[in-house]
């Protein structure tokens, strides 16, 4: 049976907490070249606002 080694800086493996960084870097790089999207529960929740409003009105008038 081979001896496992520990994962060094040049293992192919990254940790959770790299995977994220690298993730929050590459989003921040997207934004900055103007490739920003608008996150579906953000459009989502200015629907329901719109509709709520809508039904508030037609209720309440």
């Amino acid at each position: 049976m081979m001896p496992t080694e520990p994962a060094g800086p040049g293992s192919e493996k990254q940790s959770w907490a790299e995977r994220r960084r690298q993730k929050i870097r590459d989003e921040i790089e997207r934004n900055r070249r103007g490739e920003y999207t608008v996150p579906t529960w953000a459009l989502a929740l200015a629907l329901a606002l719109v509709v709520g409003a809508w039904v508030a009105i037609v209720v309440f008038a």
